[in-house]
């Protein structure tokens, strides 16, 4: 008992009143009380019960092609991606029980970093646990109090955790507006510590930023430069390097932040960077200091399929061809897309409110697809949308497939 309070002074809230700590959440709670209590499933609690492939799984007992993962380059059943981590359980077990610091660096630790370092051609990586890590490691070790982060207001959720961690003042600006971008920089005090952030790919709406201008505005007003490549590593540019790559300015960026849970199929996080001073951030990042590091399996089959990404144009070929089939074929359907051309491999479906997105989503599962049902305050401008992520392992009669199921649901529900 706390001194100086006694039993009877305890103050006693009643629950959905101002002391309970879930009441914030009450309005959510209603909205998925009222769809669920239509009988609908639960568009945000599938269970796969079994993966058949990169591109199909059974979901309540029947197959369904997946169009709702970041397995852009299929290669989560790759068989060297697999035989490498079988081999790395059968070497050195389960798990390293350590962070990097301490007992926690195995070799296969440095082959994946050095994998990185090969695939981006730089001089330094570090990898964490989740990509969601290495935004919140990285940004709030660089940008500190007194310092200022200039970023798009549609960064991912981790960009802003990072910042709020740091404790640096930041900055947003509208999304993509080059222009809004500049006039905050030339506002920032001098001297002070600038970080700008920028996503290659946004994940929502599936569109590239303008790096070759934003960047260079950045460098002009003394900035350094932080880009996260999740959505665009693997895919996007000549060797797979992400946006930044595919825009000429790779050489420009100073942090580049990317995840192993999209393109290289796994788990993890990671940051490579050329700056001369970068390796003191393994003593100093305390997400990377204090988390116990990747399981050797994980990271054995991080540096198998990086390494093999490096060699990946073919598929990343079909995978464009995938994007612009469907990008065409659900705009002459009559949906509403995210970005008016294909930017990259997620090509999103506006809906006009939540209600009829649960149902589409819904309708598009019974037809045996999946998708994302994507809700604010995740998605910009408070929008409901069904994000499609495809995959190089998609055939071109899958695409056709899941354009045919997209014209059933449509009609079913109303959406076209």
């Amino acid at each position: 008992m706390s001194e100086g309070i006694d039993e009877v002074d305890r103050p006693v809230m009643p629950t959905g009143e101002k002391g309970d700590l879930f009441s914030k959440f009450d309005g959510l709670i209603e909205q998925r009380r009222a769809l669920l209590s239509a009988g609908m499933e639960d568009p945000f609690g599938l269970v796969m019960q079994r993966v058949l492939s990169p591109t199909v799984a059974v979901c309540n007992g029947r197959e369904t092609i997946l169009l709702g993962t970041y397995n852009y380059m299929g290669m989560t059943f790759d068989p060297d991606v697999i035989a490498a981590g079988k081999e790395a359980l059968d070497d050195f077990g389960a798990g390293t029980t350590g962070s990097r610091v301490l007992n926690g660096t195995y070799a296969g630790h440095k082959a994946v970093e050095q994998a990185l370092k090969d695939f981006y051609a730089m001089d330094h990586a570090m990898v964490f646990a989740t990509g969601y890590q290495a935004n919140l490691g990285i940004i709030s070790t660089i940008a500190g109090k007194g310092d200022y982060i200039v970023l798009d207001i549609d960064s991912h959720a981790s960009i802003w955790d990072g910042c709020k961690l740091g404790d640096a003042e930041v900055v947003p600006f509208r999304h993509n507006d080059i222009e809004a971008m500049e006039k905050r920089l030339k506002r920032i005090p001098e001297g002070a510590g600038k970080l700008v952030i920028l996503e290659g790919v946004y994940s929502m709406l599936g569109d590239i930023a303008p790096l070759t201008e934003m960047i260079a505005i950045a460098k002009a007003n003394g900035a350094m430069v932080l880009v996260d490549e999740a959505h665009s590593m693997g895919f996007i540019g000549p060797n797979g390097r992400g946006v930044a790559e595919d825009q000429g300015v790779l050489d420009q960026v100073d942090f580049v932040i990317g995840t192993f849970s999209k393109s290289v199929g796994t788990v993890g996080g990671f940051c490579v960077s050329n700056h001369p001073k970068f390796e003191i951030m393994r003593l100093v990042c305390r997400p990377y200091v204090f988390t116990a590091s990747l399981p050797p399996s994980v990271v054995a089959t991080a540096a198998t399929s990086i390494r093999k990404l490096m060699h990946g144009s073919n598929k990343r070929a079909h995978l464009w061809e995938n994007s612009r089939t469907l990008h065409k074929g659900l705009r002459e359907m009559g949906f509403k897309l995210g970005t008016e051309t294909p930017q990259s491999a997620i090509i999103s479906v506006i809906m006009p409110d939540l209600e009829r997105g649960a149902a589409m989503w819904e309708a598009l599962l019974h037809e045996g697809l999946y998708v994302n049902l994507a809700r604010p305050p995740a998605t910009p401008a408070g929008m409901t949308l069904l994000r499609c992520s495809l995959c190089a392992e998609h055939t071109a009669e899958q695409v056709q497939t899941i354009l045919g199921m997209f014209q059933c649901a449509g009609a079913k529900v109303g959406a076209i």
